[in-house]
């Protein structure tokens, strides 16, 4: 616990409530109506109106949180950003978490870490509470790194998933007469899930110019899922050879399915082993207990009457 007096708590108490209000009333997207009204009706080209129009999200939390993340992107180490960008790809958050937002919210995070640690070390300085300031400091600087490994880990395994039965769904609209981007658009309009965001991207792609080869490579660079990847190379050898897309369809959703079902048949081998920790650290100890408890106070009873 904290060993600071009564009043440091409510002070702490009261910032705990102002940071959210203060953020709140800054990032909220609220324009000035007044100075929008006076621009759409044509009476002001004053650049001050132009800035009063825009929200405060857009005059003062978002050139802030660009401002610290350039600084972080000038002094990270090579490829640290890069790999960063590669996480958030993978975790689908390209468009809602930009790299500059991460790499601000990083250090946000960050420093609010380190002056939590720093707090507790002042209030009683010892080895123990010094270590824990670090393990903040570096737990609020790479906490996202984290969630953004488990997401894009959990994106992959349902793309990985999804695909043989999306695949399934594309051949059918194939061989009923449709084109390979209005059977993309089928995906798109009647599934959920990461598959169908990224198909979207895909048929993105194409309409504003893409060709269909890059806009399927670069959708295996947004990923990391071998079968994908195989999928594509299929579909742009079938592409430029004039295979039927239908056949080439069907025979990758039935090697992507058995290669499914062979990776749900490996994760079941596993379960034996994954079970003896938890058997012998929690159930084995009790079972003994149960078992040999009555014995063992029969036997000290036994032996203090001697």
């Amino acid at each position: 616990m904290f060993d600071f007096p009564i009043q440091v708590y409510i002070g702490a108490c009261f910032v705990g409530f102002a940071v959210p209000l203060l953020w709140w009333s800054v990032s909220a997207p609220r324009t000035n109506e007044a100075a929008g009204n006076r621009i759409k009706s044509g009476y002001s080209t004053d650049l001050r109106d132009v800035v009063l129009a825009q929200s405060g999200q857009e005059r003062v939390v978002s050139p802030m949180i660009a401002r610290l993340a350039s600084m972080l992107r000038r002094r990270s180490p090579s490829g640290v950003v890069e790999a960063l960008e590669r996480k958030v790809a993978l975790a689908g958050m390209t468009a809602t978490w930009p790299i500059d937002r991460v790499l601000g919210m990083k250090l946000l995070l960050g420093i609010a870490g380190s002056s939590l640690g720093l707090l507790r070390f002042v209030a009683q300085p010892t080895a123990g509470r010094l270590i824990a300031a670090a393990v903040l400091s570096v737990a609020g600087f790479w906490g996202i790194d984290y969630l953004l490994s488990v997401r894009g880990r959990r994106r992959q395994d349902a793309l990985s998933q999804e695909l043989p039965d999306v695949l399934d769904q594309m051949t059918i609209s194939v061989e009923a007469g449709l084109g390979l981007e209005p059977a993309l658009m089928q995906i798109v309009d009647h599934a959920e899930g990461p598959i169908a965001e990224e198909f979207s991207y895909v048929v993105r792609d194409i309409r504003l110019g893409m060709g269909r080869e890059r806009a399927f490579r670069a959708m295996t660079d947004r990923t990391d899922v071998p079968e994908l990847r195989s999928f594509v190379a299929a579909m742009v050898q079938a592409d430029k050879l004039g295979a039927p897309l239908a056949n080439v369809m069907r025979l990758q959703a039935g090697e992507m399915r058995l290669i499914r079902r062979q990776r749900a048949e490996e994760e079941a081998q596993k379960l034996p082993l994954k079970m003896i920790f938890p058997l012998i650290l929690c159930i084995l100890p009790a079972l003994v207990m149960v078992l040999l408890g009555p014995a063992i106070i029969d036997a000290i009873d036994g032996f203090s009457k001697i």
